[in-house]
């Protein structure tokens, strides 16, 4: 029983490299605190007990679901875990949820997600932190305004960045634990499209390939099968198009992401350096995020540095993002804010990368109005 409301307790799911991330972040908040941990492998639970030395290590996801001293859960487990574990938190005992990306990883899981989260007494919040990073976020109050742009036409997402890196028992290798790459990386860019562009996608097409990475590592599953590159465009239903370029073999990039988001009126961007942690000494301190603004009359482009808090920046690879997606959080399960991506977003990212990597396979469009890969029945924002 939790007899400090300024107090919230968290038990965590799953504490491998994300997971860790979370608890640099958590350690940041005031009235936090970690006490339960369920992480099967003795290395990755060794790195979390340094992180967070006041957490017991659970021996199950039930001991941590069940616990007194928890007051909401955190799910970091690799993403074909995510929907059995939600299953079974909403059978056992359905506390607030900060659940990572992707919400699952197969369509057949999509549907039943959605009534489960339909019927769900406590909030589900998806982790999507690119919606918090500093500059995108300067970039989408800037679209939303319309003050510069008009209305948005279109957005260009690219993603210039290093290759999956490795993770317990190498599950990112191969597309039937990940969902594939334009799920497991991808989800978060889909996500960003809705959130920017404020309408429902109609269509997806995607071109995309295994060229470059993993190809010379072997498993018992066989050779890698995620992909390392791709274009992905999709069509909105108010006549909005976007489009996604990911490159995974490109981390001599200056920056990692670059959005660009056009109007009738003008144009603005963002450019998101990688994590800090790869940037290399001897070029010197890593780039500052950018934004810039780009009216067509009078002609004249603002650019404007979007500089991020050295401790949040610090304690993760996402741009600050995960400090403040999880005082959002916090505010939430203290019953003094909203779920701003709950459930329903998840899914609809997970569609449209299911979809994306179902048109990369087949090399035709996928419907999402209609068919397997539809949002209908998904709840809508827009």
């Amino acid at each position: 029983m939790n007899n400090n409301p300024l107090l919230v307790r968290y038990g965590i799911i799953g504490c491998g490299m994300m997971g860790q991330e979370h608890l640099r972040n958590i350690a940041l908040l005031p009235g936090a605190l970690v006490t339960k941990i369920f992480e099967p492998d003795d290395f990755m639970a060794q790195g979390s007990s340094a992180l967070a030395p006041g957490a017991q290590r659970a021996v199950s996801l039930e001991e941590v679901v069940t616990s007194p001293e928890v007051d909401c859960l955190l799910i970091a487990s690799p993403n074909f875990c995510h929907a059995d574990q939600l299953r079974a938190i909403a059978a056992l005992r359905p506390l607030p949820v900060l659940l990572e990306k992707p919400a699952c990883t197969q369509l057949s899981d999509v549907r039943e997600l959605a009534a489960l989260g339909a019927s769900y007494p406590a909030p589900i919040w998806v982790a999507m932190e690119y919606r918090y990073m500093p500059p995108v976020t300067r970039l989408t109050e800037e679209v939303h305004s319309a003050e510069t742009l008009g209305p948005l036409t279109m957005l260009s997402i690219r993603e210039h960045r290093f290759p999956f890196l490795v993770k317990v028992g190498d599950w990112n290798r191969f597309n039937r634990y990940t969902g594939g790459t334009l799920v497991e990386k991808c989800c978060h860019f889909f996500d960003l499209m809705r959130h920017v562009v404020r309408s429902e996608p109609v269509r997806v097409y995607a071109s995309a390939g295994v060229d470059h990475n993993h190809l010379d590592e072997r498993y018992p599953d066989g050779t890698p099968d995620i992909l390392d590159n791709a274009y992905v465009i999709v069509d909105f239903a108010g006549g909005q198009r976007a489009v996604l370029e990911l490159c995974m073999f490109a981390e001599g990039s200056r920056y990692q992401e670059e959005i660009s988001v056009v109007g009738p009126r003008g144009k603005v961007e963002c450019f998101v350096p990688g994590p800090g942690r790869f940037w290399p000494e001897h070029l010197g301190p890593a780039p500052v995020p950018k934004v810039i603004i780009s009216p067509r009359s009078p002609k004249g482009p603002r650019e404007l540095d979007v500089p991020v808090d050295p401790v949040a920046l610090a304690a993760g690879d996402h741009n600050g993002s995960t400090l403040y997606q999880h005082q959002r959080f916090n505010a939430v399960v203290r019953g003094q804010g909203k779920v701003e991506v709950g459930l329903d977003d998840g899914l609809a990212a997970v569609l449209m990368g299911l979809a994306a990597q179902e048109s990369a396979r087949t090399g035709q469009a996928i419907s999402l109005v209609e068919g397997e890969f539809s949002l209908k029945g998904l709840p809508s924002k827009h």
